[in-house]
C-alpha cells in the first residue's frame, strides 16, 4: 500500500496514511461495538425485588453501595445506551417497597451507569446467568431489605386482625379447649333439642347417610396452610394455547385458596408467592418451615407436548424413584424452574442444607400421601382425573422433613377445553373449594398433633 503511495508527496503521503489508520480504527471499533441490552424487567416484592436485564453477550460489570441517601450502583462494562436502558426507569412502579427512582447512562467511554436510589438499606445480590430456554444471557440484581421480613410475626398480625373484625356470635357454643397432648379434631357438631320418641324412631330406621363434607373444624390451635402458587416472575411456567400463563392460573386459584381457608374458624393460610415474581424452590420450603405450617399445597397446571392429554393430577414426594415415566417427566420439568428462574449458586445457605437432607422423611411422606389421597378425590368431583391414584416423584418443593407437602396438578393448560376452565373465575373457585374439602377430610382422620408454636392464644 505505501509503495503504491510512492507517486504522492510527502504531506499527501502522510495525510493518505493518517486517514486509512483512522479507517482502521473505526473499522476495529465498530467490529466491537457495544452490548445492546435487548430487554430489561423489574419484578417488585415484599421479600425482594429483582431486575434482570438480557442481552446476547454476556456483560461484566461492577457495582458498589453509597450512603446518604442510600444508593446502589451498577457499572456495566462493553454496553452501549439503548431503548431497553432507557426505558427502565418507566418499569419501577411507586409502590414498589425498595427502588425509589433509576437513572441510567453513559458514565466513560464503553461503560454504562446505573443507579438505583433506594427506599431503606439493602443487601444486594448481583450475579449473571448463561442462556437457558427462550431467555439470552441475564443480569440479575435482587434487592433484599436488610433486615428481611419475619413472616412468623406478620402472620401473627393478620390473624390478630381477623380475630377483631370477626366477633363469634352469641348463639356459637364455646370452643372446648384440648389437652395439648391428647389434641384431636372434631367436627363441629350443632346444639339440638332432645327429638320426641316418634321422630327418634322414625330417625333410627332411615338408612346411614352418605358421607357429608366435613363442616367447620374444632381444634384446640390454629392450622397453618402454606399454598404455594407454583412458578412466577422470571419463570412463566407452561403457556396454553389461548394465551394463558400458568404462574397467572396458579396464583389465581391459590389466592382462592387462602380465602377459602381463612373462612374456617380454626384455620390460616399463608401464600408463599402473592404476586408475580420468582421465588427459588428450596426457599419456597423454608418459607413453609418458617411460619411453622402444617401443610404444604403447591398448585400447577401441567402441560404436555400434545393439547389431547387432560385431568387433574396430585402428587407426593418420593424418596425412591418416580411412580410411572409420567410423574418422572413432570418433576423433572418443574425441577428446572430455578434455571428459568434464576438461582444465584453462589449464595451458601447452611440452614437450608440442614433442612433439605434430613432423611427422616419416611412419616412425613405416609402424612402427605394421605392428604394427596384426600384432595384427589374431591378434585374427580369437578375434573376428570388423568389418574385415578397418587403418584410420587422427586418433586423439589416438596422435600420439607417435617411438613406433609403435596404438588396438585390442577389441569392441563396445554388442553384447549381445561385451558378455558382455568381462565374461568367460577371454576377457579370451585377448584380452590375441593383443595380445602380434601384438607378438612384429611384432618377429620388425621389429627394434627399438639405443638408449643401453634396456638395465638398461647
Amino acid at each position: 500500500m505505501l509503495k503504491r503511495l510512492g507517486g504522492f508527496s510527502s504531506d499527501i503521503r502522510a495525510w493518505i496514511y493518517a486517514a486509512l489508520v483512522a479507517c482502521c480504527l473505526i473499522a476495529d471499533l465498530a467490529g466491537a461495538a457495544g452490548i445492546q441490552i435487548a430487554s430489561v424487567r423489574v419484578w417488585p416484592a415484599s421479600d425482594y425485588t429483582r431486575v434482570t436485564l438480557e442481552s446476547a453477550a454476556p456483560v461484566k460489570f461492577n457495582f458498589f453501595s453509597i450512603k446518604n441517601p442510600e444508593r446502589l450502583v451498577i457499572d456495566l462494562e462493553g454496553v452501549e445506551p439503548g431503548p431497553a436502558l432507557e426505558g427502565l426507569a418507566g418499569k419501577v412502579a411507586a409502590a414498589d417497597p425498595y427502588i425509589k427512582l433509576v437513572r441510567a447512562g453513559r458514565f466513560k467511554p464503553g461503560v454504562v451507569r446505573l443507579v438505583f436510589d433506594l427506599k431503606s438499606e439493602i443487601k444486594p445480590q448481583v450475579f449473571t446467568l448463561p442462556p437457558y430456554a427462550n431467555y439470552g444471557h441475564r443480569l440479575v440484581l435482587d434487592i433484599y431489605p436488610l433486615q428481611p421480613v419475619d413472616p412468623l410475626m406478620a402472620l401473627l398480625e393478620t390473624q390478630e386482625t381477623k380475630e377483631t373484625k370477626v366477633a363469634p356470635a352469641e348463639t356459637t357454643p364455646p370452643a372446648i379447649k384440648i389437652p395439648e397432648d391428647k389434641a384431636v379434631i372434631a367436627e363441629a357438631a350443632p346444639v339440638q333439642a332432645e327429638r320426641a320418641p316418634k321422630e327418634k324412631a322414625a330417625a333410627e330406621e332411615k338408612p346411614p347417610q352418605p358421607e357429608k363434607t366435613p363442616g367447620k373444624l374444632n381444634v384446640a390451635r390454629l392450622i397453618t396452610i402454606a399454598i404455594d402458587a407454583g412458578h412466577g416472575g422470571e419463570d412463566p411456567g407452561a403457556h396454553g394455547g389461548g394465551g394463558a400463563n400458568e404462574k397467572d392460573v396458579t396464583l389465581a386459584i391459590a389466592r382462592r385458596l387462602k380465602e377459602h381457608v381463612e373462612r374456617e374458624a380454626n384455620m390460616r393460610a399463608v401464600l408463599i408467592r402473592d404476586g408475580d415474581y420468582f421465588i427459588p424452590l428450596q426457599q419456597r420450603v423454608i418459607k413453609a418451615r418458617n411460619v411453622k405450617a402444617d401443610l404444604f399445597v403447591s398448585i400447577h397446571a401441567d402441560a404436555f407436548v400434545t393439547p389431547e392429554a387432560s385431568g387433574s393430577s396430585v402428587f407426593a414426594l418420593s424418596e425412591r424413584g418416580a411412580t410411572s415415566a409420567a410423574a418422572r417427566w413432570l418433576a423433572k420439568k418443574e425441577n428446572e424452574a430455578d434455571l428459568i428462574g434464576g438461582v444465584n449458586i453462589d449464595v451458601k445457605d447452611v440452614y437450608l442444607k440442614q433442612t433439605l437432607l434430613d432423611l427422616s422423611q419416611t412419616a412425613t411422606i405416609n402424612d402427605s400421601l394421605k392428604l394427596a389421597k384426600a384432595v384427589l378425590n374431591e378434585l374427580g368431583g369437578i375434573n376428570r382425573l388423568h389418574k385415578g391414584s397418587v403418584e410420587q416423584a422427586g418433586f423439589a418443593v416438596l422435600k420439607s422433613p417435617d411438613i406433609p407437602s403435596i404438588l396438585v396438578e390442577t389441569a392441563f393448560i396445554s388442553n384447549p377445553n381445561e385451558e378455558k376452565r382455568l381462565k374461568d373465575e367460577a371454576y377457579q373457585d370451585k377448584m380452590a373449594h375441593a383443595i380445602l374439602t380434601g384438607i378438612k377430610r384429611y384432618f377429620a382422620k388425621n389429627p394434627p398433633l399438639a405443638k408449643s408454636r401453634l396456638a395465638l392464644a398461647d
